[in-house]
């Protein structure tokens, strides 16, 4: 009975991240939606006057579900381009489904890739004359005045 109770917890990991199967499944949609947009296999006006990147896709753990991380070239008007993929949502479904060899194509959803805004966010925190300041004081105190021990007794 134990057995069952082991296979239970195993099937949704909580905590640990995605599985390899849901990076390779996220990725391998990653790549086709990328090659759909590129080729113009969707005709839409407003997809077709703009580059997208697709900078991730995230898939839930049982991969029906799979969402898009997109931001077109430039970060400009991004809710157009979400407005115009959410539209083709079907069609862009029935198209990564041709490459999947899943049971069932996932559900595609779309959002705004934040990665870019971070990462921006990120470099100007560290410029800041404070956190530099607490990096070099850091980085001093650690070229050997011996608090390196973490406050243990040396004996």
């Amino acid at each position: 009975m134990a057995y069952i109770g082991i296979m239970a917890q195993k099937r949704f990991s909580s905590g640990r991240g995605p599985s390899q199967r849901q990076l390779r499944v996220g990725e391998l949609i990653r790549r086709t939606l990328s090659d759909v947009l590129a080729r113009g296999d969707v005709h839409d006006p407003d997809l077709a006057r703009m580059s997208i990147t697709v900078g991730e896709v995230s898939t839930s753990p049982d991969l029906k579900v799979a969402t898009a991380y997109v931001l077109p070239l430039g970060g400009q008007d991004a809710e157009v381009a979400l407005a115009a993929l959410r539209r083709h949502r079907g069609e862009l479904r029935h198209l990564v489904a041709k490459v999947l060899t899943l049971k069932f194509a996932p559900e595609l959803r779309f959002a705004v890739d934040q990665t870019f805004d971070r990462l921006d966010q990120t470099r100007r925190m560290f410029a800041d004359e404070t956190v530099q300041r607490d990096i070099a004081r850091r980085d001093d105190s650690e070229d050997g005045d011996g608090d390196d021990d973490l406050g243990r007794d040396p004996s």
